[in-house]
């Protein structure tokens, strides 16, 4: 695995010898996956564009989160996480689709504790279904939104890795 320096360029080559355009739903993370791969050269290679849905009302409108899981669940869940990263390939064209949801505090949110994240997949090869991969991440508010947007770059990468 690359290091945490050298991670958004690698996932950025893996994408683009796989073939493969990518885009991101951010709520967490507002924005900061998107921008943290457009930093590498060549990322506009694979890289199709994002949408902040820091706002429930932005997830179901834009990316067609379901309202009533919304309401049931809250934003801070695995399924919520699956659709935003299907939404996002929806509305870009991409192949693969990246999403983000959960707290980074101060405070919990929705009865979920800070530091309850999720991060959505789809699209990746050998995964015909899009996952959901929960953390429990410590630290403050910046700390948790960059950890967010390493391990899900990680994530990516392995999987990529693994289908080669």
């Amino acid at each position: 695995m690359a290091d945490a320096e050298n991670l958004p360029g690698a996932v950025v080559q893996l994408l683009i010898r796989h073939g493969l355009t990518v885009a991101t739903a951010e709520s967490l993370t507002a924005g900061l996956l998107a921008a943290t791969l457009a930093e590498v050269p060549g990322a506009s290679g694979t890289l199709q564009g994002g949408v902040v849905a820091y706002q429930n009302h932005v997830k179901e409108r834009q990316l067609g989160v379901d309202p009533g899981l919304l309401a049931r669940a809250g934003a801070v869940d695995a399924e919520v996480a699956r659709q935003m990263a299907e939404g996002a390939r929806r509305v870009t064209g991409a192949d693969v689709g990246i999403s983000t949801t959960g707290v980074a505090g101060p405070e919990a949110h929705q009865g979920k504790p800070v530091g309850t994240v999720y991060v959505g997949l789809a699209g990746l090869p050998g995964h015909a279904e899009p996952e959901a991969v929960l953390l429990h991440l410590d630290g403050g508010r910046e700390a948790i939104r960059r950890t967010t947007v390493r391990r899900a770059l990680q994530m990516v990468q392995a999987r990529l890795t693994r289908s080669a």
